[in-house]
């Protein structure tokens, strides 16, 4: 019950389920979430932090970027079930058309100064 629970309060924050959505589309690197959220890189990452404890995220170092993408080989069922909720909601609302439409021209290369 204690990893359902994690889930939930993962999800329970709209930033963290923003960027969910956001992964569902794509593989994203900090840069590119902290550009779409607007928030500070340190805050982008805490909630990153959350969503990978939660097991819902994973995350492979590509190059000089880390990049972040929706959990492929959850050990639980709860991460797999979940995750392919999740996937039909919020769908038409209004931000997360706008979060995806700003993701769909991000430039990783332009973004991310390291």
């Amino acid at each position: 019950m204690k990893h359902l629970l994690k889930i939930f309060k993962a999800l329970s924050d709209s930033n963290r389920l923003r960027i969910v959505k956001m992964l569902e589309q794509k593989p994203l690197c900090v840069c590119e979430i902290v550009a779409v959220l607007q928030l500070a890189p340190s805050t982008v990452s805490k909630h990153l932090s959350i969503l990978r404890e939660a097991d819902l995220i994973q995350d492979d170092k590509q190059g000089k970027w880390v990049i972040y993408s929706l959990q492929q080989e959850a050990e639980s069922d709860y991460v797999k079930q979940m995750l392919e909720q999740i996937a039909g909601w919020l769908n038409a609302d209004k931000q997360i058309q706008k979060d995806l439409e700003k993701i769909k021209t991000s430039d990783r290369t332009a973004l991310c100064e390291l």
